[in-house]
């Protein structure tokens, strides 16, 4: 178990300390969905059995060209072992640029009690993936020629990498992710581009109650390397146990701790990033469907609508008698 130990975190250690990351899928409200493993894989296979989960993110229905995501993520337990596998295929536009891109995970748990039955794990997990980005310019017009401006459709393909660690001890869990972690020089712009995009997220939270309602705090730290770009949500989610399974529903905060400048009125301001999030969903059985609107605040926005996200989910394998005993939705399934 040390060298499985030693070797995640060596593969951590080489990941942060490599250059020329690029993007991936964005981080918006999926985990709070029940669909951490979008963001950490480490999560991969983390209970017996496995998850199906997806998504649909629509922004800005009166907008043109606004930016929309689909991701489908599987993930499942190899049969008495401690790995987990699992893999994302996800399509994000925006505008006249674009990404698709395939993800598959491989994570290994460690559990540190005797009965099974309690939790208490250790998780590593490491997703390697194809992503493919594209800039369609056969509609930029210009009076005067632009070298810069081909006026085709640029794309290019590269590799990329995620790494991440999860702790999940009865209702308490924390997760650590570095996304982004491998460089191409992508080159899709003609014009002098960045291409360190590498991020950090940390989340924890805890469950409270045993009965029929339980109650969910939660925060999700979020850092962007070269940027320097910093951001967090504050999350709170209530479950209400009923005959045919559970409801929950929630709020989540997020605001960036830096703020842009802009000019009003003969004055300047500053706007910093905030989202807030209600959220509502159904588990009936193996199924899940929930729902997201997302609505940004402050003097300056492109649009007065927000976002709507969809996730519909199915749950397979996990057997009533492998049931960790815990109120540990993410676990059990």
């Amino acid at each position: 178990m040390k060298s499985i130990c030693l070797f995640f975190l060596s593969l951590l250690a080489i990941g942060v300390s490599s250059t020329r990351a690029q993007e991936g899928i964005p981080v918006y409200f999926d985990y709070l969905t029940d669909n951490y493993y979008l963001v950490y894989p480490s999560m991969a296979g983390i209970g017996e059995g496995g998850k199906v989960r997806l998504t649909a993110r629509q922004q800005w229905f009166s907008v043109d060209e606004a930016p929309n995501l689909q991701t489908l993520s599987v993930h499942y337990r190899v049969p008495d072992t401690r790995s987990g596998v699992g893999a994302i295929v996800f399509n994000d536009a925006n505008g006249y640029h674009s990404q698709t891109g395939l993800k598959l995970t491989y994570a290994h748990h460690l559990p540190f009690s005797s009965d099974y039955r309690a939790l208490n794990q250790l998780s590593f997990g490491m997703s390697a993936g194809f992503i493919q980005s594209s800039l369609d310019e056969s509609e930029f017009r210009s009076v005067i020629a632009d070298p810069i401006i081909t006026g085709g459709r640029n794309s290019v393909g590269y590799f990329n990498a995620d790494l991440g660690m999860s702790y999940n001890y009865l209702e308490f869990y924390a997760h650590f992710s570095v996304l982004n972690l491998l460089g191409s020089g992508r080159d899709l712009y003609t014009a002098i581009e960045f291409d360190n995009l590498r991020r950090y997220l940390f989340s924890a939270g805890y469950v409270f109650g045993k009965g029929q309602w339980q109650f969910e705090p939660s925060f999700l730290l979020q850092m962007t390397e070269f940027t320097r770009e910093r951001t967090l949500d504050l999350n709170a989610k209530v479950y209400r146990d009923v005959g045919f399974g559970t409801v929950f529903g929630g709020v989540s905060y997020r605001r960036s701790f830096d703020g842009a400048q802009f000019l009003a009125n003969g004055s300047f301001g500053e706007q910093r990033l905030q989202l807030f999030t209600p959220l509502l969903g159904i588990q009936a059985g193996n199924f899940l469907f929930a729902y997201n609107y997302s609505y940004q605040s402050g003097d300056i926005r492109l649009d007065n609508g927000g976002f709507h996200q969809i996730t519909l989910g199915y749950d397979f394998g996990q057997l009533t008698a492998k049931r960790y005993d815990c109120k540990c939705p993410a676990v059990n399934y």
